[in-house]
C-alpha cells in the first residue's frame, strides 16, 4: 500500500500491509485501488499521475494508493478497509471484472462513491467510469493486423493472444479487431493456428502461450496478434527463446506505449502500439473525481456515453487512442513520455534513431 498526501506536493511513503488510519488533512481522503503488478503502466504511470493531477485540483486531499495484486478477494478487502478507514472516494480499477460486484456493494451499503478507471467493474454502483475507448483500441489492432496481412503473400497464419477473459475491455478489442479479421478468415486469407485467454494479463502467461503455439504448430506462425504490450511482449519473449529473428514473425497489436514496446519497435520486433496519453487519463479521472467529492453534477462536457456494467448503464468519459508504428514512434517521445536516448536504447544503428539521436 501506498499513501501519497497531496498539499500541493506529492510525498509517497510505502507502508505494508493494509491501510494505516488517514493522517489528518484538510480535504478528502481518495483510495486509488489498482489491479495487478503485471500490467506495469499502473504502478508507473497512472498512480502517480492522478496523484499529480488530483493535487493540483484539491490541495490537501489525499490519495492513498493500493495494489490488488490480481486478487480481487485481496482487492475486495482493501476496498472493505479503505471504508472502514474513512475513505471519501474510492477510483477501482477491478483485478477481475467479474467478481468485483462485492466491492462495489460494500462502497454502496457505506455510501461511498466509486469511480471505475479503465478496467470495468460488473454487477455493482458507480458514479461514473473513465477509460481509453476500448472499441476504438480493438479497431485500430485489427485494421493494422488486415493492413499487413495484405501484403502478406498466400494464407496467413496468425496466433491470437487474447487478454483477461470475461472483461470489458478485452471484449470490445476482440469485438473491434474482429470487424477486420472475419472478413480475411471468411476469404481465406487468414487461419487462426491458436488463440487464447491471458489471465491477468500476465506477460509469463502470454509467452508460455506463445511458446507452446509455435512448438504445436512446428513454428508455422505469420502474425500474433496480441491485445495490449504485454501479450505482445511475451510473444516477443517466445520468439526470441526459440531462435527466430527480428521480422521473421510478426507481432502487433501492441497497446499502452511501454518503454518496453516502444523498444521492441524501433529494434524492429514488434511493429506497433496504442498510444494512450495516461496525463490525459489521469486529468479526466481527477475531474470526475473532484466532481463526485463537490457533489457537482457529471457534466456532458466529460460525460459521452455509457458502460453497461450489467447492474447500471455507468456514465463513461471515453478517451481517445492513437496507433504508434516505426514510422510515427516520435509522437511518445513529442508527448513527452519518453526521450529519444531512451526510446533508442538498444537499437543499435536503427533508421529512426539514427535521424533522431
Amino acid at each position: 500500500m501506498k499513501r501519497i498526501t497531496l498539499t500541493g506536493t506529492a510525498a509517497l511513503a510505502t507502508l505494508c500491509g493494509l491501510a494505516a488510519p488517514a493522517a489528518a488533512q484538510d480535504g478528502p481522503t481518495v483510495y486509488f485501488m489498482l489491479p495487478n503488478s503485471t500490467t506495469i503502466r499502473f504502478e508507473r504511470r497512472d498512480a502517480p499521475l492522478y496523484a499529480a493531477a488530483m493535487a493540483e485540483r484539491m490541495p490537501g486531499a489525499e490519495v492513498i494508493v493500493q495494489n490488488g495484486q490480481g486478487d480481487p478477494t485481496r482487492q475486495q478487502r482493501l476496498v472493505e478497509d479503505a471504508i472502514a478507514q474513512g475513505a471519501d472516494l474510492i477510483v477501482y480499477t477491478a483485478s477481475d471484472a467479474n467478481l468485483a460486484a462485492g466491492a462495489l456493494r460494500a462502497a454502496e451499503e457505506a455510501g461511498v462513491p466509486v469511480l471505475l478507471y479503465e478496467h470495468d467493474a460488473i454487477g455493482g454502483k458507480a458514479e461514473a467510469h473513465v477509460l481509453f475507448d476500448a472499441l476504438a483500441v480493438g479497431q485500430a489492432q485489427g485494421a493494422r493486423a488486415a493492413e499487413l496481412v495484405a501484403g502478406m503473400e498466400g494464407t496467413v497464419r496468425v496466433a491470437r493472444v487474447k487478454g483477461n477473459q470475461g472483461e470489458y475491455g478485452t471484449r470490445m478489442y476482440e469485438q473491434g479487431q474482429n470487424e477486420h479479421l472475419d472478413p480475411l478468415i471468411e476469404a481465406g486469407k487468414v487461419e487462426i493456428v491458436c488463440e487464447d485467454y491471458t489471465p491477468n494479463w500476465d506477460p509469463v502467461e502470454a509467452q508460455s502461450f506463445a511458446e507452446n503455439c509455435l512448438t504445436r504448430s512446428g513454428g508455422a506462425v505469420d502474425m500474433f496478434l496480441g491485445m495490449n504490450d504485454g501479450t505482445t511482449g511475451g510473444a516477443v519473449a517466445a520468439l526470441i527463446s526459440q531462435g527466430f529473428g527480428k521480422g521473421e514473425v510478426v507481432v502487433t497489436g501492441g497497446q499502452d506505449a511501454t518503454i518496453e514496446a516502444v523498444q521492441f519497435i524501433v529494434q524492429g520486433w514488434q511493429d506497433n502500439t496504442i498510444f494512450k496519453d495516461l496525463r490525459v487519463m489521469a486529468d479526466a479521472a481527477a475531474d470526475l473525481s473532484q466532481d463526485i467529492l463537490e457533489g457537482a453534477e457529471l457534466s456532458g462536457d466529460r460525460i459521452n456515453g455509457t458502460v453497461d456494467n450489467t447492474f447500471m448503464e455507468v456514465p463513461a468519459a471515453f478517451l481517445p487512442v492513437e496507433n504508434v508504428t516505426v514510422d510515427t514512434v516520435g509522437r511518445v517521445v513529442e508527448s513527452g513520455l519518453y526521450t529519444w536516448d531512451q526510446v533508442c536504447d538498444g537499437a543499435g544503428d536503427a533508421a529512426i534513431c539514427e535521424e533522431n539521436m
